[in-house]
């Protein structure tokens, strides 16, 4: 199965998971509820890592708990154990295989303290490392690059803050499936556009907020697929010095949908355009957006700010897939990399 296929395949998966997966989900949220959580701690690497920092926006600005994203060599270079004290404790992993993000897990469970697996593999050493396990059911994802499974952990993340706020399912997390399938229509517009950049080696990725996490995917998804430094930044951390790198050509992917976010992103890339004049593509549900961009990718409308990264790495896992095609790469063959990664 390619890479493409599994980026075919997400409405369905993430519709397996709201389907299947939800009363899993609502038992572990109740147990968190009956627990002083004061704060969260999530162990992760790689594409886990930017689902991560998903959940520490969705976890800030829902339940207005304090995220931290774990050192995991802490423990497993250094031999150190942080404490945990009134911290749920949060591993997520596609294959749930590396070290150490099961030891930061192991850790804390030796402390008592709440921890969940948030995993595509629920016998896992991770899974078997926490009290609770949420299976993403993203299916067999055989592809080196994560994709599907990315999503999945996305939906899981969203699902699992519902349950502990204890509201009951939101509907717009429903439509989430259908969203992505209407994300998969860019297709031949992400195509066009990553055939126009094929002589790129360089860039770099902005956006803001929840779209954050999209941000730091996207450019993992070109240096592992089409072998582009793409280096991701905030839109306020790219104002602290890195806007030094634009010039006239340079390229500039932005993730700019509709949000709370908006305003600043669109001066932002008023002045990479106009001022600088930066080779800019942006990803947007807004034709005021996307008109400022000497190139653009349409993402569908209607979607709530906190489940937008859901949607919006779709149409930016395309885009670096057609790229990788219009370099003479092999998008299912990343050098030097294998689809499980044991650090230590």
């Amino acid at each position: 199965m390619s890479v493409r296929d599994e980026i075919l395949e997400q409405p369905a998966a993430t519709a397996r998971l709201l389907n299947e997966g939800g009363p899993a989900i609502e038992a572990v949220g109740r147990a968190v509820r009956q627990r002083a959580v004061e704060h969260v701690v999530i162990a992760a690497r790689g594409t886990s890592d930017h689902a991560a920092i998903y959940a520490q926006y969705l976890f800030g600005v829902a339940l207005r708990i304090p995220v931290a994203l774990a050192a995991p060599s802490i423990v497993s270079l250094y031999g150190v154990e942080p404490r945990f004290a009134r911290s749920l404790v949060i591993g997520i992993s596609q294959s749930g295989a590396s070290p150490d993000v099961v030891g930061v897990v192991e850790a804390a469970h030796r402390q008592g303290v709440p921890t969940i697996a948030i995993t595509n593999e629920p016998s896992s050493p991770l899974a078997v490392a926490a009290e609770h396990v949420i299976d993403v059911r993203a299916g067999p994802e055989l592809a080196v690059a994560a994709t599907k499974t990315y999503t999945a952990e996305l939906v899981a993340i969203a699902r699992l803050v519902e349950a502990i706020r204890g509201t009951g399912e939101e509907r717009a997390l429903r439509e989430v499936p259908a969203a992505i399938e209407a994300a998969l229509a860019a297709e031949d517009v992400a195509r066009a556009v990553a055939v126009a950049h094929a002589g790129m080696r360089t860039a770099t990725v902005l956006g803001r907020g929840f779209e954050y996490a999209t941000v730091r995917e996207w450019a993992l998804k070109l240096k592992e697929l089409a072998r582009v430094v793409a280096d991701p930044y905030s839109a306020a951390d790219f104002r602290h010095g890195p806007l030094a790198l634009v010039e006239p050509g340079f390229p500039v992917l932005a993730v700019a949908p509709s949000g709370a976010v908006a305003a600043d992103l669109i001066a932002l890339l008023r002045e990479i355009r106009g001022e600088y004049r930066g080779d800019l593509v942006v990803l947007s549900d807004r034709p005021e957006i996307r008109d400022l961009g000497q190139w653009a990718i349409p993402l569908p409308g209607g979607v709530p700010d906190h489940l937008g990264p859901i949607v919006s790495i779709v149409p930016a896992q395309l885009f670096a897939y057609h790229l990788t095609i219009a370099r003479g790469l092999d998008p299912d063959a990343p050098r030097h990399i294998s689809k499980v990664t044991r650090t230590r």
